[in-house]
């Protein structure tokens, strides 16, 4: 900028200049002159702040504040990031794809197949950066935790050895549906009813959780343990028959069939309640308690408990005279006189 006018600079009491308006643009995007400076010409009769001077007030932006100071402690450590498909319809399994590498951790007994580059281990734990830091003894203590839950003492971590991609499945114990969580997008754990688990990317730590609430543990139906999966991937869970997914504003309160409970994000309040009435009680069939979920946050609902459809199947047994050698028969257990 080349406008004739001639200034003077004043730093911490000396004096520069003259210089013309684009010599001192120059030095301020150089870094050679900053808000501190004072500057006097034709134009302004007086020692003025530079920033003040309409001509140079462009080149000083107001500085973006400074960032929030980082989170204390380590960053979260984040699970092996694997590909996945979920295949069929009422009896579904999921066949993860993992790269050179990378593991997958699974429940015994939940194994489907696998390609040839895949190595089993069998481990006290569940494999986590979390299980591996705790020693013997603290695996062994977890591992008796899981039993609680009615799983294993151990778990299997498949793992891709080869030098490339390899594929291992898992199947669902029952029919129904398997959902996969990404646990970045809920605050890193998730609760869930035991048994729901079957399985996850390799980093991803598999607890358990004490439900606080006596009136939940006592008559929820799912006992006082509740499993916690912890960690930032993928997990895989299932449920029976139709799985629905809600999320419930502050406040919201939904009630359900104890036994349809899956998982929950931990935001989520979760107790039991008396059905209420004498007659609804001991003659409506579902039981004296339901399930209150009170928001903010997702949960997820089965319209089909394991433990309904075996107390069916035992009932039907039991009803066609199930073991009698006449569960074949039209009539059921109607003898034939000899």
């Amino acid at each position: 900028m080349n406008d004739g006018a001639l200034w003077y600079i004043g730093i911490n009491g000396q004096q520069q200049g003259p210089l013309g308006t684009q010599q001192v643009i120059d030095r301020i995007r150089a870094g050679q002159l900053d808000q501190t400076a004072y500057v006097y010409g034709q134009t302004q009769p007086q020692w003025t702040p530079i920033a003040q001077v309409p001509v140079f007030q462009a080149m000083f932006h107001h500085a973006p504040p400074p960032p929030p100071p980082p989170p204390q402690g380590p960053a979260p450590i984040v699970a092996d990031q694997i590909d996945f498909e979920v295949i069929g319809e009422e009896m579904q399994f999921v066949e993860i794809v993992l790269d050179p590498g990378e593991a997958a951790i699974a429940e015994a007994g939940s194994f489907f197949y696998m390609e040839p580059g895949i190595k089993m281990e069998t481990i006290f734990g569940d494999g986590s950066h979390q299980a591996q830091d705790q020693g013997f003894f603290g695996k062994l203590a977890a591992g008796a935790k899981r039993v609680l839950t009615g799983e294993s003492l151990f778990m299997t971590v498949f793992g891709n050895a080869a030098r490339e991609r390899q594929k291992v499945a898992f199947a669902a114990p029952y029919p129904g549906k398997i959902i996969p969580i990404d646990l970045r997008q809920h605050g890193g754990t998730l609760l869930c009813q035991k048994d729901a688990f079957l399985c996850a990317a390799k980093g991803i730590a598999v607890g358990i959780a004490w439900n606080k609430k006596l009136g939940a543990g006592v008559f929820g139906g799912e006992g006082f343990i509740l499993q916690k999966l912890e960690g930032q991937g993928l997990a895989f869970i299932h449920a029976g028959g139709t799985v629905v997914s809600r999320e419930l504003e502050a406040g919201e309160t939904l009630r359900i069939d104890t036994g349809c409970l899956v998982a929950f994000e931990p935001r989520v309040n979760y107790d039991i309640q008396w059905v209420g009435g004498f007659k609804s009680a001991l003659f409506g069939g579902e039981g004296l308690f339901f399930a209150t979920l009170t928001g903010p946050g997702r949960v997820w609902l089965q319209s089909l408990p394991f433990s309904r459809l075996a107390g069916r199947m035992l009932a039907a047994a039991a009803a066609s005279g199930f073991g009698r050698g006449d569960e074949g028969s039209a009539i059921g257990g109607i003898g034939l006189g000899s």
